[in-house]
């Protein structure tokens, strides 16, 4: 009886792997029979716990749409709109995980195809929103606030448990620390799913010729805003659609959101092609809502244009750029501004050959962002400010986010030199705050410590700022800051892990972007 009963179990379940191809096992019942190396739980358990989150965020964005219209209080309105925003963002994220871990073929539609690499990633950018969004009540009080707490309290703490049911190797990418790689051998790197017409569109070289839709100030172009142009992009496409943006100053506030995916902006070059706004915290506009330009799709491109924030120094954060795109790139372009510049503020980007400016915490957010042969230039301030380069916000040991600045190229305009303006390469805004410095030229306008406290001895023990092979007379490691974050970085395979092949993943994805990039360490 125990044979038969043994065979008839053997039968079964060779029919069912006959029958059920293994990215439909789940709907057909057998979901854990093949378990994914990267989940510590059987995946019904793990989709069953996202179905769970989606639910909770659902009713999170119920309780706080009761409240979008019924405040006189500019300041708390805007946080309960940013926050509606980053809920939405934080549904979609957790969507993507889902329908990945349902039918893992699909993966690539939505990330670079590791799924475990990507599962965290996009659940910590969850926690990532909901921080942000929180941060958005400060200064506000009443039981607006405390209910927002209260909700996405319990919303963190699924969310943080799920994420840590995904396991990563310690190097589960090779080390490479090669030269430089050439995207045009990369066709194989794309989404199975592409059809091969599509996959042909996107290895073109993004060119003004092959514009999908013209912008023109001048009227010469199919619009002169480029608001205008960004509604006729399709949702959630996985065509690259392209605006080419013709020289001129727009004076307008840009937002991509989270369904226009793949959209490609082309300028005529830093300072030609400009898009300008003075939005401020002074002027009661939190950061979230203070940038001139905002994308949230994934697989945003841009290359050849200004950003731009002249609301000037006195009016503390006014961004340039806020960006969280997954998975997107940004060539030659420049971001100009004073405090809190670029908002790098979550998932995955690639910056490559930019100008930044700035003087306050002028790159910072809780992204994994990689900069590379960037020009990074701090300028003067208010009187007596101190500059700092980046504000990097990672929060906890299993978020994996921080900056990497690679091939760079890092000073300060004459006028700081002149004024002998303190400026360092960062300070911790959060906890476990990390950035390193890669292989760059280091001005003398860089302060021998080299980083600056937050505020005493707040996160000194946990953060990671490292700094590897630089040069330049503002490289010299013997007067830096003792703290025991700090990392006089000496190990090529350390370095490594903060290089585009492996910090982004950027060879299963940059490729598509025609950008040149150097996917490890310079020999």
């Amino acid at each position: 009886m125990t044979i038969m009963a043994s065979c008839v179990e053997f039968f079964f379940w060779l029919l069912m792997i006959l029958l059920c191809p293994w990215s439909h096992l789940l709907s057909c019942g057998s979901s854990d029979l093949f378990q994914p190396d990267y989940l510590m739980v059987p995946v019904s358990e793990f989709s069953s716990s996202l179905e769970a989150a989606i639910n909770a965020i659902q009713n999170v964005t119920s309780t706080v749409s009761q409240f979008s219209h019924v405040s006189n209080d500019f300041h708390l309105s805007n946080a309960i709109s940013d926050c509606l925003e980053l809920l939405d963002l934080s549904a979609e994220l957790l969507d993507w995980t889902l329908s990945a871990s349902l039918k893992p073929d699909d993966g690539t539609r939505y990330g670079t195809g590791d799924l475990g690499f990507d599962f965290r990633t996009w659940l910590n950018g969850v926690l990532v929103n909901e921080d942000t969004c929180l941060e958005g009540f400060d200064g506000t009080s009443g039981t607006i606030k405390s209910l927002v707490e209260e909700r996405l309290s319990q919303v963190t703490s699924l969310v943080t448990s799920i994420r840590d049911t995904v396991h990563l190797p310690p190097d589960s990418m090779p080390i490479d620390i090669g030269g430089g790689r050439n995207p045009t051998n990369h066709e194989q790197t794309f989404p199975s799913w592409l059809k091969h017409e599509e996959k042909k569109l996107l290895l073109q070289p993004l060119d003004k010729g092959s514009a999908d839709v013209v912008v023109a100030a001048d009227g010469t172009g199919n619009f002169t805003k480029i608001s205008d142009a960004i509604k006729l992009v399709p949702e959630r496409s996985s065509k690259r659609f392209v605006i080419y943006i013709k020289r001129g100053v727009y004076q307008e506030y840009v937002e991509i959101d989270n369904k226009k995916w793949n959209v490609a902006l082309i300028g005529d070059g830093i300072d030609a092609t400009v898009i300008t706004g003075n939005r401020n915290a002074a002027d009661g506009f939190k950061s979230y809502k203070s940038g001139t330009f905002r994308v949230k799709g994934r697989g945003f491109i841009a290359r050849d244009i200004t950003f731009q924030n002249t609301a000037g120094p006195q009016k503390a954060q006014a961004i340039a750029f806020l960006s969280d795109s997954d998975l997107s790139a940004i060539y030659r372009c420049a971001f100009r501004g004073y405090q809190d510049t670029l908002y790098a503020h979550n998932l995955r980007q690639f910056y490559k050959s930019c100008l930044i400016t700035g003087t306050v915490d002028f790159i910072f957010g809780r992204s994994t962002a990689v900069f590379q042969s960037c020009q990074i230039r701090a300028r003067k301030g208010l009187p007596q400010q101190k500059n700092a380069i980046t504000a990097q916000g990672r929060k906890e040991p299993g978020d994996g986010s921080g900056f990497s600045i690679q091939f760079s190229h890092i000073s300060a305009e004459p006028d700081v030199t002149a004024a002998n303006i303190e400026t360092y390469l960062g300070r911790p805004w959060k906890l476990y705050s990390r950035t390193v410095i890669l292989q760059s030229y280091i001005s003398s306008a860089i302060h021998p410590k080299g980083w600056l406290p937050w505020n005493g001895s707040f996160a000194l023990d946990t953060l990671y700022y490292g700094e590897y092979m630089n040069f330049g007379p503002g490289a010299r490691l013997d007067n830096r800051v003792n703290w025991p974050g700090f990392h006089e970085i000496q190990d090529p395979s350390v370095a490594n892990k903060f290089t585009v092949a492996k910090f982004i993943l950027g060879d299963s994805w940059l490729p598509s972007t025609g950008i040149q990039y150097t996917d490890g360490l310079q020999a």
